[in-house]
């Protein structure tokens, strides 16, 4: 397919078809295509000025405006950001701030998780298949399985940091269970090490809170964010409190260092996306359109919908069923996709503006394409 444009909820190709997006690219366009306010801002900015120095170096109000409202949106002690480019950046900088508060080397992720591509996400990436290519990565590595208390006893005093989704995203849109979260931050103090939490999929709204931490009743040390932070554009940061972000200044000093991180235009697109989701009824909203979806997903191809707002996998019984009706569905001119580990996922992310017309429109074609995938088997 190429493209010739998108606005809202739809894609168009050159051929004039146009396409319902339940994708977002990948989770990336929260308030969909050309969000109007996103859109103004980033043109407002540009006729002011757009890279002008290295991170930290000038003081530049949109990055300065974007922080601070996202500081008084968090919970104590996550105040302080710092802006980079992508969400693997973000991981890598949260990595790299664990090592340096703690001292220790150890890292500990989950297996099927995906926080990145980069060498030092790659390293904490739970998927041997996507990693055997690429080795030897970054050293002093251990994984756990998501929702398996026994294993929170590999955290130890050697621990830096463990890094978890707040929400399994490649895995299978998986949730925590039996307060998992909180007895991995508890384990996390009783050991010194630094709780990580990963809300590149599941924050800024998706879940129905504005992280999806915040449903889990637990705090992390440091979250890492991206994808839907920017309204479409490229974007990443983690945060952390002031006194551990401050050890990134000293012993070395700039021990974390970005060029675009910051850029002027990018931070004034995600301070628009970000005061359009918090002053608009968008959060709540998420979980009303996720019982329509789940109300009108029923058939018997569909064995269950994981997930949580507009985060949603429906699984099937086999990949090649999954794979039919992706397949199908866009045909038809629905966009759905794949999750990278889970084979039996379908992708259901569409912009948190999805309206309650299009998604009767878009589950009415997943329908029709499993009644022809199940005519088929």
């Amino acid at each position: 397919m190429e493209v010739s444009h998108a606005i809202g909820s739809y894609i168009y190709d050159t051929n004039g078809k146009r396409y319902l997006d339940f994708v977002a690219g990948v989770s990336a366009c929260t308030l969909g295509h050309q969000p109007k306010r996103v859109n103004d801002a980033i043109k407002e900015q540009l006729d002011k000025y757009s890279h002008v120095m290295v991170y930290g170096e000038y003081s530049q109000s949109p990055a300065v405006e974007f922080c601070k409202l996202l500081a008084s949106l968090l919970p104590e002690p996550l105040k302080k950001t710092y802006l980079v480019n992508s969400g693997t950046e973000a991981t890598e900088g949260a990595l790299k701030l664990a090592r340096r508060v703690t001292g220790r080397s150890q890292l500990i992720s989950c297996y099927n998780a995906y926080h990145g591509n980069t060498m030092g996400s790659m390293s904490v990436m739970g998927f041997e298949e996507r990693k055997q290519p690429f080795r030897p990565l970054v050293p002093d590595v251990d994984f756990i399985t998501f929702n398996n208390e026994d294993d929170l006893q590999k955290i130890t005093t050697k621990t830096a940091g463990i890094i978890l989704e707040s929400i399994q995203g490649g895995a299978g849109f998986i949730e925590p269970e039996n307060d998992f979260l909180v007895k991995v931050r508890k384990r996390c103090d009783e050991v010194g090490a630094l709780m990580i939490i990963d809300e590149i999929q599941p924050g800024f709204g998706r879940t129905g809170k504005l992280f999806g931490f915040e449903n889990y009743n637990c705090v992390p040390d440091v979250i890492i964010l991206g994808k839907g932070m920017g309204g479409g554009m490229p974007v990443g940061a983690f945060v952390a409190s002031e006194a551990h972000m401050g050890l990134l200044s000293d012993n070395p000093k700039l021990g974390h260092i970005t060029t675009f991180g910051g850029h002027p235009v990018i931070a004034a697109a995600s301070l628009a996306t970000l005061k359009e989701i918090t002053e608009t009824n968008l959060i709540t909203e998420t979980l009303a359109k996720e019982k329509l979806f789940r109300s009108l997903l029923v058939h018997p191809l569909i064995t269950e919908i994981r997930g949580k707002g507009l985060m949603l996998a429906a699984m099937t019984q086999h990949p090649e069923i999954t794979n039919k009706v992706i397949l199908k569905c866009q045909e038809k001119g629905l966009i759905l996709f794949w999750l990278l580990f889970e084979g039996c996922a379908i992708r259901i992310t569409p912009p948190l503006t999805v309206s309650e017309s299009e998604i009767r429109e878009g589950c009415a074609i997943i329908l029709e394409a499993m009644n022809e995938v199940q005519n088929e088997i």
